[in-house]
């Protein structure tokens, strides 16, 4: 184990970097004047890292307003202009890719090795693939569908979108709202979490430095209660999209209701690993232990519910375990890190009460505790195998977003899929099975909106994110995004005057 005790100076200068304050606004930083202040912690040490001014209602206006007068010129704009843009976007990004990585692994506490090898390539492969993306917004091709009426469907930006981003995959996130919402013409500001808003403003402030016009993007950094809720009912703010738990997603759908805006939802998540008696057993242990375990098991699509067919159950519990307890927890700037910690000791505690409360009607195989030592003075849980609970209780049907993995065993094809189903949750899922026919029917019959076979978590930008029942609707990356983030108009032209006569004498007679 490593001693998280490196200065966090050395690990990213958050005062530096945002010395005139924590709000982006028409493209600048400012400071917020809600009157009230917030520490981002490094979870890793349990240290304030950096204090800033929370956003107030008067931010959140001022943001709606920037985004409102950036619109009609950035709306207007060719889509190889916004490409270029966005490809201007792509370069800078990689450029200030270590700053990125350091920022996002401090007020995360993820690994840096995981912040530099997953979370930056994939943003800045999100942006490249976007910049591509902007070229090709077309609605349908003209046709004849009516008598001497051409019809065609053009596809038109929304307006100012408003978005709420979590904070497990703070930079990520942003690129997953901002990206498309941008790309097809809308303007957008975003309300990060407030425990991580540092890779929110960077990714601003590195949009600004590429060329893309003030106002376009702008982060407001205030609480859910107040600038969140007063963003998603903004009566100028034409689309709220949300990533976070389902709970928090209600009361955003039931804010946005008012003002009959345009609702995306990526919500809560419990994904199902169900492993076929001829799997490829080590495979699925090691795919089970880093699917569950993939930033500290925070990831709404990270394993949870491991369904192993019963002649294979006993092995991969005892095998999982093992790798489990090869992990390393430490410090998350240190190379030899697997794990790092929650992203605070409120997390952890919250985490370590689902497993307390599981030793009453489960086994706790390897796991269930926090370290000792140094450690300590972070939010660290050990990663924890839990097996043979009941399918009806709360460890199976809740999500804990810890590292934490409970199996279960089946017997029948037809009964592991009933039980990789049977949570309201339906964001992701994974099966394991040497049959293409299992595998076909498994993706057939599991209600998620993604299902991996022999694999779990990879994702891509070319292919759409989102969920199924309470797991949201919407889809985040690819094309498909473009739904979200555009409407259609129906245009229609009559061809011959012969033709407008005849309507209206159909409709009026003759006069």
């Amino acid at each position: 184990m490593h001693n998280p005790g490196t200065a966090t100076q050395e690990r990213f200068p958050a005062e530096d970097r945002f010395a005139d304050g924590a709000q982006f606004i028409d493209g600048r930083l400012t400071r917020g004047t809600s009157g009230r202040t917030h520490a981002v912690i490094d979870p890793a040490t349990g240290t304030e890292v950096f204090t800033y001014d929370l956003a107030g209602t008067d931010d959140v206006d001022a943001a709606v307003a920037a985004a409102r007068a950036a619109f009609p010129g950035w709306a207007s704009a060719t889509p190889g202009e916004r490409s270029d843009a966005l490809h201007r976007f792509a370069a800078v990004l990689a450029e200030r890719a270590e700053d990125f990585a350091r920022a996002e692994s401090l007020q995360c506490g993820k690994p840096l090795k995981l912040s530099r090898e997953f979370d930056v390539p994939g943003t800045v492969d999100n942006t490249a693939f976007f910049a591509g993306a902007a070229r090709h917004l077309q609605g349908q091709s003209a046709g004849e569908y009516s008598g001497d009426h051409t019809s065609y469907v053009r596809r038109e930006p929304i307006g100012v979108v408003g978005s709420i981003a979590p904070w497990n995959y703070p930079l990520q996130m942003a690129a997953w709202k901002v990206l498309p919402a941008i790309a097809a013409g809308n303007t957008i500001v975003l309300k990060p979490a407030e425990l991580t808003p540092l890779t929110s403003l960077l990714f601003a402030q590195a949009a600004t430095a590429a060329g893309l016009p003030d106002g376009v993007i702008n982060i407001v950094t205030g609480t859910g209660r107040e600038a969140g809720e007063h963003l998603v009912g903004h009566p100028d703010v034409a689309m709220t999209s949300f990533t976070g738990s389902t709970g928090v997603g209600k009361r955003v759908a039931e804010v946005a209701t008012a003002t009959v805006k345009r609702l995306h939802l990526e919500l809560g998540g419990k994904a199902p690993f169900v492993v076929f008696d001829d799997a490829d057993l080590e495979a699925a242990v090691h795919g089970a232990v880093a699917g569950a375990l993939i930033n500290t098991g925070q990831d709404c699509t990270a394993a949870t519910r491991a369904y192993v067919q019963r002649p294979l159950y006993e092995e991969f519990v005892a095998r999982t375990a093992a790798l489990m307890e090869t992990v390393r927890l430490g410090d998350p700037f240190a190379p030899g890190t697997d794990l790092g910690p929650l992203i605070s000791h409120a997390q952890r505690d919250r985490v370590a009460g689902f497993v307390d409360r599981a030793r009453g009607y489960a086994r706790v195989v390897t796991g269930g505790e926090a370290p000792g030592g140094d450690l300590a003075k972070g939010a660290y849980y050990r990663p924890t195998l839990i097996a043979d609970a009941p399918q009806d209780s709360e460890i199976v049907q809740s999500e804990i977003f810890g590292p934490v993995l409970v199996v279960l065993p089946f017997d029948s094809d037809d009964e592991g899929i009933r039980l990789a189903n049977d949570t309201p949750y339906g964001l992701a899922a994974s099966a394991w099975s040497g049959s293409v026919y299992r595998a076909n029917r498994a993706t057939r019959d599991i209600k998620a909106g993604c299902v991996w076979i022999n694999d779990h978590i990879p994702i891509i930008s070319e292919m759409p994110h989102g969920g199924y029942k309470a797991s949201g609707f919407g889809k985040d990356m690819s094309v498909y995004s473009f739904e979200e983030y555009t409407q259609v108009k129906h245009v229609m032209f009559d061809n011959t005057a012969v033709a407008r006569k005849d309507w209206h004498r159909t409709i009026f007679g003759d006069r």
